[in-house]
């Protein structure tokens, strides 16, 4: 059975504008068949039918990056091992999925196009399956709290320590789940560069309806215990010789800060700008901290910029306009997480003013199964 991304892409393109209605149809197909299956997800699954169409919709218009791909479902398929996610579960997804398409692609449905979703599934969920059954690592880590800093009524950062050694390499993120909200995991990126003491970081922002990031902000104190999924994620840190750039949005501060610990670990010099934006001043709540690295990395210039407070004595504008002005960026590595307007906004004014895509890294905690 041969794989044909052509007419993948084609029927799901119809699927795309009716997502919500179809990633709907795709659980209640799921668990009508397999209500067994309905304990291994969340009681709201609003979230849940995002990430599915969110991962996807990565899949589809991936099939023709094959080495991408690859990495992208072995990390689903070891993540899944922390829902209980079996090989026999495979094929109730797929089953389910095959159903959906057919629904809502009605109208140019064919005999093809039906192998070639046969095709597709069967090789994404090989890969899945053979990555989970290669993992020897543990399906999740239970972790302590050490530290939890409430830097603003909606903002913590937290330290935790889990049981286990966790490997990870900077600019990874985890998925968090805490007794308060069994079976819903939200994902968090690592604040730091792996350390000795096997200690991570996290910057929570209590989001409005955000049950875990709530929990973790408000109601999670010294001493209480997580539960923390297998490091994803493919924004590694910077391996050449070239300068880098890195634009943080908010509490995507994060992983950019571990990226920038990365290079300040590995004995090179390059100089690394980190533009560190937010709407006001009292939102730009890790400075001090940054502070203290420029002071002991001398080629790190953190420059805070504030969009929406007309009083602020600093740089004020839009953080991908900001950051044209301290151009060109064309012969650097470039780090990019924060609100997804400002991610997408800031990748479309790079490569327009030259900025080769490959040189641009961003990550996605959005498509998460």
């Amino acid at each position: 059975m041969s794989l044909n991304p052509r007419l993948v892409k084609e029927s799901f393109s119809v699927i795309e504008p009716v997502a919500d209605k179809a990633a709907a149809y795709f659980y209640g197909r799921l668990f009508a068949e397999n209500p067994q299956l309905r304990g291994m997800f969340p009681p709201a699954m609003d979230t849940q039918r995002d990430r599915l169409f969110g991962a996807l919709t990565r899949i589809v218009w991936s099939l023709d990056s094959p080495d991408g791909l690859a990495s992208y479902l072995g990390q689903l398929g070891r993540d899944h091992r922390k829902y209980g996610v079996i090989s026999a579960h495979y094929t109730a997804v797929g089953n389910a999925l095959l159903a959906t398409v057919r629904r809502f692609a009605a109208d140019m449905w064919t005999t093809e196009i039906e192998a070639a979703w046969v095709a597709a599934y069967t090789a994404a969920a090989d890969m899945m399956v053979k990555a989970a059954e290669a993992d020897t690592s543990p399906a999740w880590w239970l972790a302590e709290v050490v530290d939890h800093e409430l830097r603003r009524p909606d903002i913590a950062v937290m330290t935790v320590r889990p049981t286990q050694h966790m490997p990870y390499v900077s600019g990874q993120y985890i998925t968090v789940q805490t007794p308060r909200w069994p079976r819903v995991w939200r994902a968090f990126s690592i604040a730091n560069a792996p350390r000795q003491d096997n200690t991570i970081t996290l910057h929570v922002r209590a989001v409005t309806g955000g049950w875990v990031s709530s929990a973790l902000v408000r109601h999670t104190r010294v001493g209480d215990m997580l539960a923390l999924g297998p490091p994803l994620g493919t924004m590694a840190p910077p391996s050449a010789e070239r300068d880098v750039l890195c634009m943080a949005g908010g509490t995507g501060l994060a992983p950019l800060k571990a990226v920038v610990e990365h290079v300040m670990a590995s004995g090179r010099r390059p100089n690394v700008h980190l533009l560190y934006g937010a709407r006001t001043s009292a939102e730009l709540y890790d400075l001090p901290a940054l502070a203290r690295m420029e002071a002991a990395f001398p080629w790190l210039r953190v420059v805070p910029v504030v969009s929406d407070e007309p009083g602020y004595g600093g740089l004020r504008g839009n953080l991908p306009e900001i950051a044209l002005r301290f151009g060109p960026w064309t012969e650097h590595d470039i780090y990019l997480c924060g609100p997804t307007t400002m991610v997408n906004e800031s990748v479309r004014l790079l490569q327009d003013n030259g900025v080769p895509l490959s040189r641009i890294h961003r990550d996605s905690v959005s498509a998460v199964l």
